[in-house]
């Protein structure tokens, strides 16, 4: 894998298929999540997909959520901001892309990586998937992904996330609370129900598909400036001391 990770697409009999990676678990530097956005953007305008299915490489971590190092190397509001609006990026994205995004969650996956999952319109894990949010632990907090969490699992089930920062909650967990839609109990299993359902979908009506993800994401719309507040709070979290010590500390373990 290109240490500097990747994004890529396909299409194939109506399904697209973008696919992210990066050697560290997963993680999302600022050059991939702003890759991912631009190509969740554009497959969506793509006549020739009627759904799209959001996987990461690998057969273990889903998502490691933000690259450390790009955390620790921020010294400004502004290259914060930057930063975090990728996070922002992504989600709107998925929140306004015309088609409905099957996500395929193989492993555990982590900050970021929960708000990427429950952005998608309908999510598939393994029993291997459970889930964290772990900014608290390391002086900042959930506020970019936080809606898109918030939205699928509700506020109390927001909430023990967030606040319980170093625990890592199952897949049933998840599943319960609405962000995974089905558990199953292999990666064999896992692609064989994503592969089933884009299937089906590909095969339905797109204006359909359409009106129903407009309908699943009513009341978002505000989304596009509330997202890039949240950032901006995230990116002057960052600068603090507190952070800066709390990120070295988790780095080192």
């Amino acid at each position: 894998m290109n240490e500097n990770g990747f994004v890529e697409h396909s299409i194939e009999n109506k399904i697209a298929t973008i696919t992210f990676g990066h050697p560290a678990s997963n993680s999302l530097p600022g050059a991939i999540l702003n890759k991912l956005a631009e190509t969740i953007t554009e497959v969506g305008a793509m006549e020739e997909a009627n759904v799209i299915i959001l996987k990461s490489a690998g057969d273990r971590a889903f998502c490691a959520g933000a690259s450390f190092d790009e955390l620790i190397a921020i010294e400004d509001e502004k290259v914060g901001l930057e930063f975090f609006s990728g996070f922002a990026k992504v989600i709107n994205a998925m929140r306004s892309c015309g088609k409905i995004i099957i996500g395929r969650v193989q492993g555990k996956t982590v900050g970021g990586g929960v708000g990427v999952a429950s952005s998608c319109d309908y999510c598939l894990a393994t029993k291997f998937s459970s889930v964290k949010l772990s900014e608290l632990a390391i002086g900042i907090g959930p506020f970019v992904v936080g809606p898109a969490v918030e939205r699928k699992t509700g506020t109390a089930a927001f909430s023990q996330l967030a606040l319980d920062a170093t625990t890592w909650y199952d897949a049933n967990w998840a599943k319960t609370n609405g962000i995974y839609a089905e558990v199953l109990d292999s990666a064999e299993a896992l692609e064989e129900a994503v592969n089933k359902l884009a299937t089906t979908l590909a095969n339905s009506n797109p204006e359909a598909l359409g009106m129903l993800k407009n309908i699943f994401w009513q009341g978002t719309e505000h989304w596009d400036t509330l997202l890039y507040e949240r950032a901006q709070t995230s990116g002057t979290l960052v600068l603090s001391e507190f952070t800066r010590n709390a990120i070295n500390k988790f780095k080192s373990k």
